[in-house]
């Protein structure tokens, strides 16, 4: 029988995202999560402290991936309007992506290292916004604020049938036309 390979660090977060998204915070536990790696909890211990210690892991693991998103996005070779549509498409863009970006919001309302993750790539997100629609004449500060929440909303809408990515292609038509008018 082949050894199974040695799980590693992010082994271990990603399959804590998968919980997280399709179980809730309750999911994340030494236990749960090696029975979901098929693996023993011992190797969980072997990276993390403790179960806290993962969670915080977890918070940052979350932020990295949404901050490489963002500077994904923020493309400078693109233009403006590019930059615009690449952000909308950028959050919560699969549904695996917007069902672990709800899941992230809902535990970082109780797990404090989640608030701050969540608040810092909020903070960027709406940094970039701002400086793109600045970029396309549409100065309001409030504007920018108004599209992020609209598409974090966006996340909670059951969106199957396509009708979120839909939304979000009119709101950015919406800002453009407003840019062109």
């Amino acid at each position: 029988m082949a050894a199974q390979p040695r799980l590693g660090p992010e082994d271990w977060l990603r399959a804590g995202l998968v919980a997280l998204a399709t179980s809730g915070p309750e999911a994340l536990k030494a236990e749960s999560l090696a029975r979901a790696l098929g693996t023993t909890k011992g190797s969980f211990y072997w990276h993390f402290e403790n179960i806290d210690a993962f969670k915080s892991a977890l918070s940052e693991f979350w932020l990295g991936r949404a901050e490489t998103a963002l500077k994904e996005a923020s493309e400078t070779e693109a233009t403006a309007a590019e930059r615009l549509r690449n952000l909308s498409q950028s959050i919560g863009s699969t549904a695996d992506e917007a069902r672990t970006e709800a899941a992230f919001r809902a535990w970082a309302q109780f797990f404090g290292s989640a608030a701050e993750a969540l608040s810092r790539i909020d903070a960027a997100r709406i940094v970039h916004i701002r400086a793109v629609l600045d970029a396309l004449g549409l100065t309001n500060p409030e504007f920018a604020r108004i599209v992020y929440g609209a598409h974090i909303g966006m996340l909670t809408l059951p969106g199957g049938d396509g009708a979120n990515e839909s939304a979000r292609s009119t709101l950015t038509a919406a800002l453009l036309a407003l840019q062109e008018g």
